[in-house]
């Protein structure tokens, strides 16, 4: 089986990973939008509801970018530039992703990357991140969790909190303004500790929440409230959610979930009591296993892991020791 590490990292992270400078200096530049925008080498992907055209071929997937002529109108986020000087847009569709025919470019205009590139439209689909996200390559990757989670934020961010009056988009994509007051509003991460909890025996606790099927299981988590530590949520969260209290949580390593716009903080944390009491609001049945127990009941069907784009099924196979097959 393939081994992973446990020298205190998680292994790849499929989630967050990137090729592309985020750029930050050309957001509040009109000039270089404009000029990055009229480019026809500029790469642009339509996101709807989470959801981009991916092209799936012989095991892989990736990204189907147009040119900005080919774009339909919609809020436009900038995502950045890559080593090459190639520049990269989001556009935020309402309706769903259509599968159009090619349009035609200007006679001479080559574009690399763009709409035209892709010469089976059988295998291109509109497909979202947390099916996708674990076979396209570091770049696509990157861009496309970047670009859900800007269209979830101004998805509820239209109008100004202080006085509702509608927002507008500056800074390529990444601040909205109140024509009214002033105020700025900036993209929000919301981040949440997720946590393997191990006892003196070398188990591991698994649990299942009530929207769950039976056989779904994961690791713990829950958002950090304010003014409260990484380890303070943590120990809280886990005594919450199954009366089980903790010492020296030991931190992962972390990775975007936009859904909509989490950042799951992966620990490990030390039980200190093993009785499991359950919040039934929170958790349906929690339970200890052994690393034996887990290998043979993931591969009889019994335990369906959370699937590999996840830090849940990283922070389990680290303590595993190796690859577990299946997810849900």
């Amino acid at each position: 089986m393939e081994e992973i590490s446990q020298e205190g990292l998680l292994g790849p992270l499929l989630l967050a990973r990137g090729g592309v400078d985020r750029s930050a200096l050309h957001r509040s530049d009109e000039a270089w939008l404009k000029s990055a925008w009229a480019d026809p080498g500029t790469r642009v992907l339509l996101i709807n509801d989470g959801n981009t055209l991916i092209r799936r071929h012989n095991g892989t997937a990736e990204l189907v970018f147009l040119a900005p002529h080919q774009a339909p109108a919609g809020e436009r986020y900038l995502l950045g530039v890559d080593p090459e000087g190639v520049a990269y847009f989001a556009v935020a569709v309402e309706a769903p992703l259509p599968l159009p025919a090619p349009l035609p470019l200007p006679e001479g205009t080559e574009v690399a990357g763009a709409i035209q590139d892709v010469p089976d439209w059988a295998d291109v689909a509109s497909e979202g991140l947390r099916r996708a996200g674990a076979t396209l390559g570091d770049r696509d990757a990157g861009l496309l969790v970047n670009a859900v989670a800007l269209e979830a934020w101004h998805a509820t961010h239209d109008h100004c909190p202080r006085c509702g009056s509608p927002t507008t988009v500056i800074a390529g994509g990444h601040m909205r303004v109140c024509p009214e007051d002033g105020s700025q509003h900036f993209p929000r991460v919301d981040p949440a500790v997720i946590m393997l909890v191990h006892d003196h025996r070398d188990r591991c606790l698994l649990a299942r929440g009530p929207q769950w099927p039976e056989g779904r299981f994961s690791v713990l988590a829950g958002f950090v409230e304010p003014g409260e530590s990484l380890e303070q949520a943590v120990a809280r969260e886990v005594f919450e959610e199954v009366g089980v209290t903790v010492t020296a949580p030991r931190y992962m390593g972390s990775q975007p979930w936009p859904f909509p716009r989490s950042l799951m903080l992966g620990f490990f944390a030390q039980a200190t009591t093993t009785k499991i009491t359950c919040d039934p609001e929170e958790i349906a049945e929690a339970f200890w296993v052994t690393r034996a127990e887990l290998g043979a009941a993931v591969e009889n069907g019994d335990i369906r892991l959370p699937p590999g784009v996840s830090i849940a099924r990283r922070l389990i196979e680290t303590w595993y020791g190796s690859y577990l097959p299946g997810d849900w």
